[in-house]
């Protein structure tokens, strides 16, 4: 039986109308929402945990505050049904029992249907008021950064780094200034394990143009270990990331680059006549007389024989 939220719905007013137009699919989409969803056996550390994390998302998230009992691995109709709610392409669930505690669940959403899970437990947690030290403002774009080779060796971590991309890098900017440069995150794989840190960049003086980059931990911080996964297929995951015809950059021909970046275009032109070429009129460049007189006779060779039979 189909949901109450998959009819087609008619808009009866002007507002409702622009409601639904924000959510028709787009040639540039909007900005990814993430919905923050609280299990129903969380404890402290899993709440004040999604706080911090929507502390870090805002504007573009959504947090709920009532406890939900369901288990995305078995059963993603319940995560599907709040992302057509909410609009919400993004989603982190966050439960505490005796076999998984201090769990979370990093996803995406496709066609609001689940397309990646990654399960992570979390082992430490440094939260927001325990660090004092002042923080970025809310909405502040965030400058990610991945350390360690376990990102690029196994499809998993792939997908996880893929996956935290996604989740936390915020809008999309067409210009950036030093100043909005102010905000951090670093992600480091090592032993296992996944070390979140969060950072706030302070420009000192340097004497010159360039300022002193100096790095103050803000919190939140997470020592994570990567549990259970659920990707999508190469299939589902290939459609997921095609683009648009109308978004693809033609490609111009004759136009090449070399390693530095510098540009190179090859023309085609005819073959030019140089004689017929137009230079400087410049009194040194003259023909004399005398010039001129042979150049017509080598041209005209009919009165050059003419005038000798008269002779």
């Amino acid at each position: 039986m189909p949901s109450a939220l998959d009819r087609v719905v008619k808009p009866k007013t002007k507002r409702a109308k622009r409601f639904l137009e924000k959510r028709e699919p787009k040639l540039v989409e909007n900005i990814k929402n993430a919905m923050l969803i609280k299990g129903g056996n969380a404890n402290s550390t899993v709440t004040q945990a999604l706080k911090d994390i929507y502390a870090l998302k805002k504007p573009n998230a959504v947090l709920y505050k009532k406890k939900n009992i369901t288990r995305p691995f078995e059963d993603q109709t319940s995560m599907e049904f709040f992302s057509k709610k909410s609009d919400c392409s993004l989603f982190l669930f966050g439960s505490h029992n005796k076999k998984r505690p201090n769990n979370f669940i990093f996803g995406r959403m496709f066609d609001h249907h689940v397309l990646d899970m990654i399960e992570l437990g979390v082992e430490k947690f440094v939260a927001l008021s325990e660090i004092k030290n002042s923080k970025c403002p809310e909405g502040t774009k965030p400058m990610l950064v991945f350390a360690g080779d376990t990102f690029e060796v196994t499809e998993d971590y792939r997908r996880l780094k893929s996956l935290l991309i996604d989740f936390f890098r915020g809008p999309t900017v067409p210009n950036i200034r030093l100043a909005g440069l102010e905000h951090v995150l670093h992600f480091t794989a090592m032993d296992g394990k996944i070390f979140m840190r969060s950072y706030k960049v302070l420009l000192k003086k340097s004497g010159c143009k360039t300022p002193r980059i100096e790095l103050e931990e803000i919190g939140p911080s997470f020592d994570f270990t990567v549990r259970r996964t659920h990707l999508a297929s190469d299939d589902l995951y290939k459609l997921a990331m095609k683009r648009p015809k109308a978004l693809k950059i033609k490609k111009k021909k004759n136009i090449s680059r070399d390693t530095f970046g510098t540009t190179y275009g090859r023309i085609h032109m005819q073959k030019q006549d140089l004689d017929k070429l137009q230079t400087r009129k410049v009194k040194g460049l003259k023909k004399r007389r005398s010039e001129k007189t042979s150049a017509e006779e080598a041209t005209s060779p009919k009165k050059a024989k003419k005038t000798e039979q008269t002779s």
